[in-house]
């Protein structure tokens, strides 16, 4: 071999280490794309529906833009996720609690709270049950509160009039948002209630267990009665001015009170700062929520909120408007302009 052959063969061997390096490199840059374009969200599963199917239509129409998975463990398992930076996007069925603020501040997790929908916590029973058509708010303290547990056990004990047969409770699990928020509503102190119900975070358990029992009695989000509404009879709820029906009006008008609730996405502004996806997903969640929200059975913001929501994003407004606590007296549009805070 002479010397201009060596040569070549030298050449084309540092061609050949090169496009071998660059390929190595391009192989460790594939291995960690899916990585930096995931997004990650868990929390509750009253949420869970509306973000579940804006997340689908963003990946069918972005295919390419970023993985999106859905997760649900409640509101509270979904918070202690969320301010351990584990997770980009928190679904919650009611506002950030004053200790998950404290464990979030401790961390360093700074959040943008967004209302993106309305729900009316659902109180059913089973169809066959003849005699039950409303509960005062009173009458539910008096079967939830802590005293009830082991007391309060037959139909007549709520209502006179109402059969001497036993009742079977169904409610959300001690990490469910929902559990808080009914229990602050009619209790009259968040996470105070009786034990000795079937309880679960996943709303479809519950709704199954009332179904099969005629001597039940539950509450979760409107969503899953809508979807099981042949199957289920709810309950007007009744505050002092007559029964009132969960429905689109009712809960818009103000008048389904006290279990008419905002649900919202808490979002991590460090996500959005490092993760330029978490931001478009944002967007596009604020974009399609009052068409999507509908679909899934749940209640759209008036169109102000949207609006409200989307500037504090934009202008890069972080923090909670709740004080650590739910608000039965604010319109949506009323604590989007108060002073957010940690």
């Amino acid at each position: 071999m002479n010397r201009a052959e060596k040569a070549k063969v030298s050449a084309l061997s540092i061609i050949a280490l090169t496009i071998g390096a660059i390929g190595l490199l391009s192989s460790c840059g594939q291995v960690q794309s899916p990585e930096s374009q995931s997004i990650k969200i868990d929390g509750s599963s009253t949420v869970y529906p509306i973000t579940d199917a804006i997340a689908k239509e963003y990946q069918n129409t972005n295919p390419k833009k970023a993985s999106i998975t859905v997760e649900f463990s409640g509101t509270g398992g979904g918070f202690r996720k969320f301010c351990a930076g584990e997770t980009d996007i928190s679904n919650a069925s009611r506002p950030i609690s004053a200790g998950e603020m404290e464990a979030c501040n401790k961390a360093g997790i700074r959040y943008y709270e967004l209302p993106v929908a309305f729900d009316a916590l659902t109180v059913v029973v089973n169809p066959n049950n003849s005699w039950a058509k409303d509960i005062t708010v009173a009458e539910l303290k008096k079967l939830w509160e802590p005293a009830a547990q082991g007391k309060i056990t037959r139909w007549n004990q709520i209502r006179p009039n109402w059969p001497n047969q036993p009742i079977t409770l169904y409610g959300a699990g001690k990490d469910s948002g929902t559990f808080d928020y009914f229990t602050e509503a009619t209790v009259g102190t968040a996470k105070s209630s009786r034990t000795d119900y079937t309880a679960s975070e996943d709303d479809n358990v519950l709704a199954q267990g009332v179904i099969k029992d005629p001597n039940a009695l539950g509450y979760f989000g409107l969503s899953y009665y809508e979807t099981n509404q042949n199957q289920l009879k709810a309950l007007g709820i009744d505050n002092g001015k007559g029964p009132v029906l969960p429905s689109i009006q009712t809960v818009e008008n103000a008048q389904y009170q006290p279990l008419g609730r905002p649900l919202f996405i808490y979002v991590s502004y460090t996500a959005v700062q490092n993760k330029p996806e978490v931001g478009e997903f944002v967007q596009f969640y604020m974009k399609k929520a009052p068409t999507l929200v509908q679909s899934v059975g749940y209640i759209p913001l008036p169109s102000e909120g949207y609006q409200l929501i989307y500037k504090n994003f934009y202008n890069g407004k972080v923090g909670t408007f709740f004080d650590g606590q739910a608000r039965f007296d604010l319109t949506i549009g009323e604590l989007l302009r108060k002073e957010a805070k940690f």
